[in-house]
C-alpha cells in the first residue's frame, strides 16, 4: 500500500507541479499588468487543476488510507492526509467549480482596473489613503472614501453569486456552509475558532473603547466637528483597519527618501536569510492597471517566490515590505528534502504570523536605529510613543478582524439576509463606528478578500497571536533581543525560523509545529500581555 501511495504521490507531483507553475505565473503577470489575457489564462489553468483534483477514484483511494494502519511511514501518512483534504474540497461537479473560478477571476480583474474618481480625477488607493490621512476637510475625506467604495457596486452581484455557489458546493460535501467547510478542510475546528474570537473580544473590548474615545477626541478636534458627527471616512483608513495617526511622532518622516527595497534586502541578509534573488524577481512599484494591493506568491514550490507591492516611502509600506518578504522567506527556506506535497506553510496563519513578526519591526525605533535610519538619541525619545502607537494599531486591527470574521461567518450561514445592514451593525458593535446615513450601498463588497480570499481573514488575527508567541519565545531564548534591537545583525534569528518554522513546511499539523517551535500550544495570553494592558 505504501508503494501504491508513493506512486500516486509521484503522479500528483508531476501533473500538479506543471499546472501550478504556469497558473501562478499567469496570476502574477495578470496582477502586474491588469491585462485580461493573463486573467483568462490563469482561469483556464485553475480549471485544469480543479478537474484533475476532482477525480473521485483518487479521492476514494486517499479516504481508504485514513482507516487502519495501511500506511505506517509518518511522512507518507501526512502526505496522504493533506492530499485527502485537497481532493475532498474538489469533489463537486466541474461546472460549479469552473463557474466559481470564472467569477473569482472576473472580480479580481475588476478590482485590478478600478480607480476611485473624485472631481474628474482618477485616484490610486495610495492617493485615497493619503487624502484620508492628511486632509482636515470633512467634505474632501467623505468624497474620497465614498469614491473608493464604488467598486463594491461593480462586484456585488458577482460576490453574492460566489457565496451561493460556494455554499452549494459545501452542501454537496456534507457541510452546512462554505465558511464551516473552509475551516474544517484547513485543519481548524470552527467551534474552537469561534470561542477564541469571543475570548479576544472580551480581552480587547474595554481597552479598545478607551483608545477609541481618545481617537474620537483627536478626530473631533482635527475636523472641528462634534464627536457625534464622526463617520467612517474620518478615521484615516477606508475600513478603519489601521489606526489613525494621533501622536506628534511622525514615523513616516523617517522613511521619506529611503529605499525600502534596499532596507528589506539589507535586513533579511543581516539575520542570515538573504532574499536578494527574490527581491529582483518581484514587482514593487505602482503601474497603470496593476493590482493595488500586496501579496507574495510561490510560483513553483522550489524557490521561485515573488512579491507584488506598490511602494511609497512611508512606514506603512516598510511594514508591508517586511511582511510580504517574511512570507517569501518562509517559502524560500523549506528543507531541501521536503516532499512536494508538504512544501507549504504549516498553516495559512503560521505564514501570516511570520510576516507579522517582521512587519512589526517597521514601527520599532530600536530597529530603525540598528538599521541606520535614525540615531540613538531620536530612538531613545521615541520608544514609549512608538509602543503606544503599536498597541493602538493592534487594538484597531483586532476589532476590524472581528468584523470580517463575523461578517463572513454570518453571510455564509444566511446569505439572504440584509448584508448591508449586517456589515454596519458589526462595524458599530466591534469598531464603534457610526454608520453612514445611507447604508443601502454594498460597502462590504469593496473588501477584495470577500471575493478572492474567502474565509481567510481570521487567520490574520491568529497570526498576530502566534507572532506575539514567537517574540516571547525568542526573547527568552536570545536575551540580546529583549535588551536592545538584537533582531538586527543576528543570524540566530534567521537560524531559529529556518530550522524550527520554515524547514518543516507542512510536515506537522500546525499545532505540533507551534509546540515544537515555541514549547507550548497557541496561547492568546502572549498577545494580551503585549497589547491589552490599559
Amino acid at each position: 500500500m505504501e508503494k501504491k501511495l508513493q506512486a500516486f504521490i509521484n503522479e500528483y507531483r508531476e501533473k500538479v507541479s506543471k499546472i501550478e507553475r504556469e497558473k501562478h505565473k499567469a496570476y502574477f503577470d495578470a496582477a502586474v499588468t491588469g491585462r485580461k489575457e493573463f486573467y483568462d489564462r490563469y482561469a483556464r489553468l485553475e480549471i485544469k487543476q480543479t478537474r484533475f483534483l476532482s477525480d473521485s477514484g483518487s479521492y476514494r483511494f486517499l479516504e481508504a488510507l485514513q482507516a487502519g494502519d495501511a500506511v505506517e511511514d509518518p511522512l507518507l501518512k501526512r502526505q496522504a492526509w493533506v492530499l485527502s483534504l485537497i481532493y475532498k474540497a474538489h469533489q463537486v461537479p466541474d461546472n460549479i467549480q469552473e463557474e466559481i473560478i470564472q467569477l473569482e477571476t472576473r472580480v479580481a480583474h475588476k478590482f485590478s482596473l478600478f480607480r476611485a474618481e473624485v472631481g474628474g480625477r482618477r485616484l490610486t488607493d495610495n492617493k485615497v489613503e493619503e487624502i484620508l490621512e492628511t486632509s482636515q476637510n470633512s467634505t474632501e475625506v467623505e468624497a474620497a472614501w465614498k469614491a473608493s467604495k464604488m467598486v463594491g457596486g461593480l462586484v456585488e452581484k458577482d460576490v453574492r453569486k460566489l457565496v451561493a455557489l460556494r455554499n452549494r458546493a459545501a452542501n454537496m460535501l456534507g457541510y452546512p456552509n462554505h465558511h464551516y467547510m473552509t475551516l474544517q478542510l484547513s485543519e481548524q475546528d470552527p467551534e474552537t475558532v469561534n470561542a477564541l474570537f469571543d475570548q479576544l473580544d472580551g480581552l480587547t473590548e474595554k481597552v479598545f473603547q478607551s483608545a477609541k474615545d481618545r481617537l474620537d477626541r483627536f478626530l473631533s478636534k482635527k475636523f472641528d466637528i462634534a464627536i457625534s458627527a464622526l463617520r467612517p471616512w474620518h478615521y484615516q483608513d477606508r475600513f478603519f483597519q489601521e489606526a489613525p495617526k494621533i501622536t506628534k511622532l511622525d514615523l513616516d518622516r523617517w522613511y521619506a527618501g529611503q529605499d525600502l527595497a534596499h532596507l528589506t534586502e539589507k535586513y533579511f541578509a543581516s539575520i542570515g536569510m538573504p532574499l536578494d534573488d527574490l527581491i529582483r524577481n518581484s514587482d514593487l512599484y505602482e503601474k497603470p492597471g496593476k493590482n493595488q494591493h500586496a501579496f507574495c506568491i510561490h510560483i513553483d514550490r522550489y524557490g521561485d517566490v515573488r512579491v507584488l507591492c506598490n511602494i511609497r516611502s512611508n512606514r506603512r509600506w516598510m511594514n508591508t515590505m517586511l511582511h510580504e518578504f517574511g512570507h517569501a522567506a518562509y517559502e524560500k527556506y523549506y528543507d531541501d528534502g521536503l516532499p512536494f506535497v508538504l512544501r507549504e506553510p504549516a498553516h495559512i496563519f503560521s505564514t501570516e504570523a511570520v510576516a507579522m513578526f517582521f512587519g512589526r519591526m517597521a514601527s520599532d525605533p530600536l530597529w530603525m536605529k540598528a538599521m541606520g535610519i535614525i540615531d540613538a538619541e531620536e530612538a531613545g525619545k521615541s520608544i514609549a510613543v512608538s509602543r503606544d502607537i503599536m498597541q493602538l494599531e493592534q487594538l484597531v486591527f483586532s476589532r476590524w478582524a472581528q468584523v470580517m470574521y463575523r461578517f463572513e461567518h454570518s453571510m455564509y450561514a444566511n446569505p439572504e439576509q440584509d448584508l448591508n445592514r449586517l456589515w454596519w451593525s458589526l462595524a458599530e458593535r466591534y469598531q464603534g463606528l457610526t454608520p453612514p446615513d445611507d447604508i443601502s450601498y454594498p460597502h462590504w463588497a469593496s473588501k477584495i478578500h470577500l471575493a478572492t480570499a474567502p474565509c481567510y481573514y481570521h487567520n490574520y488575527l491568529l497570526g498576530e497571536l502566534l507572532a506575539s508567541q514567537f517574540y516571547a519565545h525568542i526573547d527568552g531564548m536570545l536575551p540580546a533581543c529583549s535588551t536592545g534591537c538584537g533582531y538586527v545583525d543576528n543570524p540566530d534569528i534567521g537560524r531559529y525560523f529556518k530550522e524550527k518554522v520554515f524547514a518543516p513546511g507542512a510536515r506537522f499539523h500546525w499545532s505540533e509545529m507551534i509546540r515544537r517551535a515555541t514549547g507550548s500550544q497557541l496561547d492568546p495570553g502572549f498577545y494580551a500581555r503585549l497589547f491589552t494592558s490599559p
